[in-house]
Parts: C-alpha cells; structure tokens; sequence
C-alpha cells in the first residue's frame, strides 16, 4: 500500500498543493515506489481520481488510492495494482473527512543505470506526466 511522508501533513496548513512521495505498489502501473507526486489538498475527487487519504484504521498513516464510487458510507478506493490489497475491499467505504485531496502530477526519478542517450531522452519524455482520472473504473467494478 503506498504510503506518503507525514511531511506533506505539516506543509498542508501553508499550501493547498504539496509534494509526497510514494512507498508502495499497489498504484502499479499507475505510480510506483518513489515516484513523486503534487496533491492537491482539498480538491474536488470525482470517481476514477487518484486520491490521498488516511487510512480508515491506522490514520497516522497516508495512502494513495483510486476514487473507484460515493457510496453510503463515503469513497470506495481501490490500487491499480489488484495483487497488492489494502483498498475497500478489506476496509470498506472510507469516510469523506479521511480523504485528503487529488493527485494531479506524477515525477518519476531517473532510473539507476540510464546512461545511454535513448534512455535518458526517454526518461526526460516521461518523467512528469499529470495523474488522470480514469472514468472507467466505476464501470468495472460493476462488472466484476
């Protein structure tokens, strides 16, 4: 489950827009370990938004998820990764006053051992990508 730096909790009260950085795979291949992210504290999340929010039972703890529905009980999150868990589906709808704000960018660091021209210039391509909504999502879940 990607957690994120308690940091971005002391910064939050300064700026709505804050940097946390991802431990974790369940956003594979959506984020990955490391991966920078710009949140969005406060935003408005529609379903198929990546989202940070407190886990529902260890809340000094930061995740990131995918805002899957508004259901009764709040959001249904869910990783990208299905292998990984830690979504709701063990801890069900989270609570609307958990959910933290939207991740709107993703900076993905230079990868170890990149020294030739191709993979830098890929690399340089690819590093910062804005983080969709991927508005199918709700879709899927219906059909499982």
């Amino acid at each position: 489950m990607p957690e994120l730096s308690q940091e971005i909790e002391r910064t939050r009260a300064l700026l709505p827009f804050v940097v946390a950085e991802v431990r974790g795979p369940s956003m594979v291949p959506t984020l990955h370990h490391g991966d920078q992210l710009l949140v969005h504290y406060g935003a408005r999340i529609r379903p198929g938004d990546v989202i940070v929010l407190r886990h529902p039972f260890q809340q000094d703890l930061l995740v990131v998820k995918r805002a899957v529905e508004r259901r009764e009980g709040g959001w249904w999150v869910l990783g990208d990764n299905p292998y990984a868990g830690g979504d709701s589906t063990d801890f069900g709808a989270v609570p609307e006053d958990l959910v933290l704000g939207r991740v709107r960018l993703r900076y993905r660091r230079p990868g170890e051992g990149q020294r030739s021209l191709f993979a830098v210039v890929r690399w340089a391509l690819t590093a910062a990508r804005p983080v969709l909504g991927d508005r199918s999502v709700s879709r899927r879940l219906r059909a499982r």
